[in-house]
């Protein structure tokens, strides 16, 4: 159902932002910084890893394009290239690993269960084709000018 809120942005309310704060404020990321903080630059680049952007020019052509957005998606007032690519070679990229090691922690927290696992005997059936010559075995049609045969093999689990 459409609340009026962009994909992206549902998305980013996942984010645990106040967890991102504090590993800001502790490697001092937004130090010096007027507009154009560690979260927007997180957000650009979630952008971009979510849309497929090939290159920081990619994602700019990107972002540009949806630049009328950019505060209802929270890239901040105006992002450049320039302002982008010195946040990605200056700040601490201790920042964003260690936020992404507590979101992998929160993961494996929420998916910690024992749904999947199979009790009892567990049979794995492989069934691979192994190409072969007509001229040489003319009763291995496979194909119209393809020959195999099938080669089954079963696996046991206890």
């Amino acid at each position: 159902m459409n609340q009026g809120i962009y994909v992206f942005a549902q998305i980013v309310e996942f984010l645990p932002q106040r967890i991102f704060d504090r590993i800001v404020e502790k490697y001092e990321g937004n130090k010096y910084v007027k507009h154009f903080t560690c979260w927007n630059q997180l957000l650009c680049m979630l952008f971009g890893q979510l849309t497929n952007r090939d290159s920081l020019r990619d994602l700019m052509v990107a972002l540009n394009a949806h630049s009328n957005k950019s505060y209802h998606l929270g890239f901040g007032k105006n992002v450049t290239r320039s302002n982008l690519a010195k946040a990605n070679e200056t700040r601490n990229s201790k920042i964003f690993e260690e936020f992404a090691y507590h979101l992998i922690d929160i993961a494996r927290r929420n998916r910690a269960n024992d749904d999947f696992e199979i009790k009892g005997t567990v049979y794995a059936f492989d069934s691979s084709t192994i190409d072969l010559c007509l001229s040489v075995f003319w009763w291995a049609k496979f194909r119209k000018a393809k020959g195999g045969i099938k080669r089954h093999k079963t696996t046991y689990s206890f």
